[in-house]
């Protein structure tokens, strides 16, 4: 019998994963990482304990608050200081989930096989293992897993990738699993509602008088308390008035705390630049055409990748708005639409 061990947080989607993995025959064993020292975290191994019991599996909470603060939350706060937008969920998944968590699960608890609850279909092309999208687009995670390698891919299982949500919670309901009224995690999870990340930030970092600048003419239209407050893109809560279009952030600078806003067309880029680019599916082309996103919650845009060992430059069929330097830019196969790889955009 195969042993696997899941990543259980105490929701319905990691819930789900171990129930349906234990039904298919194999020993299943939970992990719950305590990511922090507080009490939604207490909370989490509390729901994740609740679970294991209901389905008969043995749990191993593991602290990680250490490391998850090293890794992920130390990764955020620079982020903002270096007028980036970092993605918290993607960092995580590289670092603790496909880190910590599945070391301890491969090499200390000597388990076959690690599962999640992500929505993704991992795949076997001729020698090598890449992602294919999963059954619920809405669901579709590969955006979060382009860093997994080879070896991860091998001994992973996401059992989720053919269901939609909706039968996913109907399972739970069937077997009236703790989990089957959670709601979906949020998206920064150590951030605890009501506190914002605007809230977040301010106590982290501080506030710091800077300008707004006209990206066009250089003239200052008003004043800000911190350049890390904003992302490119933005236009709610800019506070700039007497003007006679809408207002966009187009261009931060960390160094002099200074946000350059300007109109939309202001806003749209025909090429980026990527940092620890690579390739999940090994195939030789250095030069080639993709599939692309450049946040999780966009449709996919065309454009050629150039790569150069670890970096890459990329070029799109049409100029794409909001090229946010710390999120990723994700590639996939123009035809069937794997997961081929990607990196961190700089500028």
């Amino acid at each position: 019998m195969k042993k696997v061990a899941v990543a259980m947080s105490g929701g319905v989607d990691s819930s789900v994963t171990a129930l349906l993995l234990k039904q298919q025959g194999y020993d299943v064993v939970g992990i719950t990482g305590k990511m922090t020292n507080s009490e939604g975290a207490e909370q989490v191994c509390k729901n994740a304990q609740a679970v294991a019991d209901k389905i008969g599996i043995p749990l191993y909470i593991l602290d990680l608050s250490d490391k998850f603060k090293e890794k992920v939350i130390d990764y955020f706060d620079k982020s903002y200081l270096e007028s980036k937008t970092p993605n918290p969920c993607a960092m995580c998944n590289k670092r603790i989930k496909w880190g910590e968590i599945f070391d301890y699960a491969i090499n200390t608890l000597d388990c076959d096989y690690f599962a999640t609850g992500h929505y993704a279909n991992i795949t076997k092309i001729g020698d090598y293992y890449t992602m294919a999208p999963a059954k619920d687009p809405r669901k579709d995670q590969l955006y979060f897993l382009f860093s997994l390698t080879q070896e991860q891919f091998s001994k992973t299982l996401f059992p989720l990738y053919e269901y939609e949500k909706s039968q996913i919670r109907q399972i739970a309901e069937e077997n009236d699993l703790p989990s089957k009224s959670a709601k979906d995690s949020q998206d920064i999870c150590f951030i605890q509602k009501p506190k914002t990340l605007r809230d977040y930030l301010f106590e982290t970092i501080g506030k710091k008088k800077g300008d707004f600048i006209d990206i066009e003419t250089g003239k200052k239209l008003g004043e800000h308390s911190g350049c890390y407050q904003y992302t490119i893109g933005q236009r709610k809560g800019l506070d700039i008035g007497g003007t006679p279009n809408p207002l966009y952030v187009i261009k931060i600078d960390s160094n002099t705390n200074t946000v350059y806003v300007g109109e939309k067309k202001n806003a749209y880029k025909s090429t980026l630049k990527l940092e620890n680019a690579h390739k999940t599916f090994p195939f030789e082309e250095n030069s080639f055409d993709v599939m692309t996103k450049i946040r999780y919650n966009m449709p996919f845009v065309k454009a050629h990748v150039e790569l150069s060992d670890n970096t890459a430059v990329m070029t799109f069929e049409e100029p794409v708005y909001s090229v946010t330097p710390g999120q990723a830019a994700v590639w996939y196969d123009l035809e069937h639409g794997y997961l081929l790889g990607g990196g961190w955009i700089v500028e």
